[in-house]
């Protein structure tokens, strides 16, 4: 929502001035210069990227533009699910959640956060880090600096779908100088024409460079930021897992560790201690 509302004042700001300052709306209207300058923006994007980062950020960019999925809601989730596998562990030993990881679509405990488990990544960071903990006598901090590794490698990972844009915004305005310089030499075949015939020439190579800066500032450079905050966020769900585990590693109770993991959350979507309270028993 807030992604709609910064572009209707970006939109209405730079037009208004415009009008304001006695501009033609219609003048602004060159087909011909955006093909020029979003095409080659396209191109360019295509030529510097995997397939599977092309894909990864045309599924990542929905989100960016009308909101994360990442809520306080999916994070209570999945400090209750957390909850729910150390508590078992507690009572019935840590080889009792075997087969809850080993099918976590099956299991009795991840079938009741559907949200989770709809998110594969989490669930098999999740269920690859517990079967460790079940499986080897790794100490808690061979355990952790194995967990950092991997969180390293996501947020790498996560975050290339921001860099790929940013690089888009980069590369914009020049592309727009690109249009404007094609559009002089336009102009410059219609010299000895009638005078207004040079000036909308002109006028059409100036809207060149003109929306290359607009569109990467006004639209392409915010949405790179808001693809790195999506990335931000689904980070904290792995770090989120990762206080967990440390800290049932280290021997602390269920209540315990998944009060280091909601310690780890950003203030703005950590739920509070009793919410949180409520929420596990709610369950």
């Amino acid at each position: 929502m807030l992604f709609i509302i910064g572009a209707l004042v970006v939109v209405f700001s730079v037009a208004g001035g415009y009008i304001m300052h006695g501009g033609v709306l219609g003048v602004l209207w060159q087909p011909s210069e955006f093909i020029i300058i979003l095409g080659a923006a396209l191109g360019a994007f295509l030529i510097a990227n995997s397939m599977h980062l092309v894909k990864e950020t045309g599924k990542r960019l929905p989100r960016a533009i009308f909101g994360q999925a990442t809520s306080q809601k999916l994070y209570l989730d999945l400090l209750s699910l957390l909850f729910d596998i150390f508590n078992k562990a507690r009572r019935e030993g840590m080889m009792s959640i075997e087969a809850d990881i080993e099918v976590p679509a099956e299991s009795g405990l991840f079938t009741q956060y559907p949200a989770i488990l709809k998110d594969d990544r989490i669930v098999e960071f999740l269920t690859d880090n517990l079967r460790i903990m079940t499986t080897s006598n790794l100490a808690p901090h061979e355990i952790e600096a194995m967990i950092d590794e991997e969180i390293e490698t996501q947020m790498h990972e996560l975050s290339e779908p921001a860099h790929a844009m940013h690089r888009v915004a980069d590369g914009l305005p020049g592309f727009g100088i690109v249009a404007a310089i094609l559009g002089i030499v336009i102009t410059m075949q219609k010299l000895g024409g009638p005078p207004d015939e040079l000036g909308k020439s002109v006028a059409a190579a100036l809207v060149g460079t003109f929306v290359g800066i607009f569109i990467a500032y006004g639209f392409v450079g915010p949405v790179s930021n808001r693809l790195q905050e999506v990335a931000d966020a689904e980070i904290k769900m792995f770090e989120c897992i990762k206080a967990a585990i440390v800290a049932t590693a280290n021997g602390l109770p269920p209540q315990l560790a998944v009060e280091f993991a909601r310690k780890t959350l950003f203030s703005g979507d950590r739920p509070s201690f009793s919410e949180l309270d409520e929420h596990i028993r709610s369950r």
